[in-house]
């Protein structure tokens, strides 16, 4: 007999203000969106989720592919598909939070560049369909208790580097104020080298968004600067302010 599949928490919503929250049955916020500005990026740490664009030529972004593991409220997703122009891929295992982010949250039709899917992350990053094929891997994957990340492992993060193309970068959500963070981090650090993982610190809520490169690379600080210029312009993300928080992970 084969085993009952594992019950999906409710998923429901709330409106303060001007700010629609995402919700998974509990009080615990699992995405946000404007209302006036469905398309903006609201929350600090999920603003940082963007970062890997430091690293690439602006000029190149919207000839990329971008895949987000773990929808939330569709925030990254719509971003890269909306505001970047890029090729997008969304893998979410509940149906339910892509109801609530086509119904709720302004979530657009799949089309020639979007694409959201319903399946498992782990068996997703693990299927060599994937392999080499992404630029900006964007993970964000909590239950609905939002206590640790629900794929954690060594051989997780080893078959997300498996995905990036050679100048791809990760961005993974941990609570850096929490004892699995220095434990999240090692594994990563020991799946892409401990010279190519970058981390933030810690916003006021907590997350702390790490960026891991497939291959190491350690632009001048002008040349940083000069990107970060071109993302505030371009696209209104705080990257200048990045700048002063974000370091190697040593």
């Amino acid at each position: 007999m084969k085993a009952a599949a594992p019950s999906l928490p409710e998923v429901n919503f709330s409106d303060h203000g001007d700010i629609r929250y995402l919700h998974l049955g509990t009080e615990w916020i699992q995405g946000s969106m404007r209302l006036d500005a469905p398309f903006e990026i609201e929350l600090e740490y999920v603003q940082r989720m963007m970062a890997w664009l430091l690293f690439m030529q602006p000029q190149t972004v919207s000839r990329r592919h971008a895949m987000q593991l773990g929808l939330g409220a569709g925030t990254l997703t719509k971003f890269c598909h909306r505001k970047l122009r890029m090729k997008t891929t969304a893998i979410e295992l509940n149906p339910q939070v892509v109801a609530a982010c086509r119904i709720w949250f302004k979530l657009p039709k799949d089309d020639s560049r979007l694409s959201v899917i319903l399946g498992d992350a782990q068996e997703v990053v693990a299927h060599e369909h994937w392999r080499e094929q992404v630029d900006a891997l964007q993970v964000d994957l909590y239950d609905h208790e939002a206590a640790a990340p629900v794929l954690d492992s060594e051989a997780f993060y080893r078959d997300c580097r498996s995905l990036l193309t050679e100048d791809g970068c990760m961005t993974v959500n941990l609570f850096g104020r929490s004892s699995s963070y220095e434990r999240s981090l090692a594994r990563i650090r020991i799946a892409f080298g401990a010279d190519a993982v970058w981390a933030f610190r810690p916003t006021r809520e907590g997350n702390t968004v790490v960026l891991a490169l497939r291959e190491p690379v350690h632009p001048l600080r002008g040349e940083l600067a000069e990107r970060a210029a071109v993302i505030e312009s371009k696209w209104g993300l705080p990257a200048r302010k990045w700048l002063r928080g974000l370091k190697l992970a040593g």
